[in-house]
């Protein structure tokens, strides 16, 4: 059996490492938090509420598509992969990527990060996100979920789409 690679996808405050850690588990897949393997460099420039680049997610992005391809077995990934090159970049990788795309609206995103203490992405800087968002609504292999419904929903909606 091939083993499911799984990249949950959205803005920041779209729910992405919530809905990742259920469904890892659901799957008993490793989790990889996409956060946590940015560079130094741009961990500095997000808490000082500065938008990355290009640039600043290129290492990124080729390190999470190293890590998810050598996963040996079923694993999910968070990373907001806002752009359709990003997301190229890790199917590059991962050719038979799976993505779950969890849609939000802009105020939404902006109360949930702004709610949260101690984290790496400051709420001015969700309207870049947005900014910089390609949904990946003709891409292969992508489920769309409403970020607000319940997470036993979104689960349980990621699950039934998996094993189709």
């Amino acid at each position: 059996m091939r083993h499911r690679k799984i990249l949950v996808m959205g803005v920041s405050g779209c729910g992405k490492s919530t809905l990742a850690a259920a469904l890892a588990k659901a799957l008993g897949a490793t989790l990889l938090e996409g956060d946590e393997y940015h560079l130094p460099e741009s961990q500095a420039k997000m808490r000082n509420g500065i938008a990355l680049n290009d640039g600043d997610r290129e290492p990124w992005l080729n390190r999470l598509g190293k890590l998810l391809a050598q996963c040996p077995g079923d694993a999910v990934l968070t990373c907001s992969a806002l752009k359709h090159r990003y997301r190229e970049r890790l199917r590059q990788c991962e050719p038979a990527l799976r993505i779950v795309f969890l849609e939000i609206t802009p105020a939404a995103a902006q109360a949930r990060v702004a709610s949260r203490s101690n984290h790496l992405f400051p709420a001015g800087l969700v309207a870049s996100q947005f900014e910089a968002l390609e949904p990946p609504l003709y891409e292969p292999g992508v489920l769309r979920v409403n970020a607000e419904s319940d997470l036993a929903t979104q689960v349980r909606a990621a699950l039934e789409w998996l094993e189709d």
